[in-house]
């Protein structure tokens, strides 16, 4: 299993905004085959270091991982993400 986390800090950080940009992370959930799961968190904390929003998904394999990255759904994520994103750090490990 491969666990790809990926951290948002947005441009724009109102918390309609937040919303908006966390919404549109959701609704990948059940439209891309190899996405195993899909979490989405809004930062409670909101210190200078925190970030806006952390994504969490599981797959199968690197394979089932690099698949997502091209499906279609994940570009349209990736377009709008390029706009709203200030900065974004990621991590992918095996678990």
């Amino acid at each position: 299993m491969i666990t790809h986390i990926v951290l948002f800090k947005l441009k724009d950080r109102s918390p309609e905004s937040v919303e908006r940009t966390a919404q549109v992370l959701r609704d990948m959930e059940g439209k891309i085959e190899e996405l195993l799961s899909i979490e989405v968190g809004i930062d409670v904390l909101h210190s200078e270091r925190s970030y806006d929003i952390a994504l969490t998904t599981r797959f199968a394999s690197m394979e089932a991982l690099q698949a997502y990255q091209v499906h279609p759904v994940h570009q349209k994520v990736i377009e709008h993400m390029a706009t709203a994103r200030e900065s974004s750090v990621s991590a992918d490990y095996e678990s």
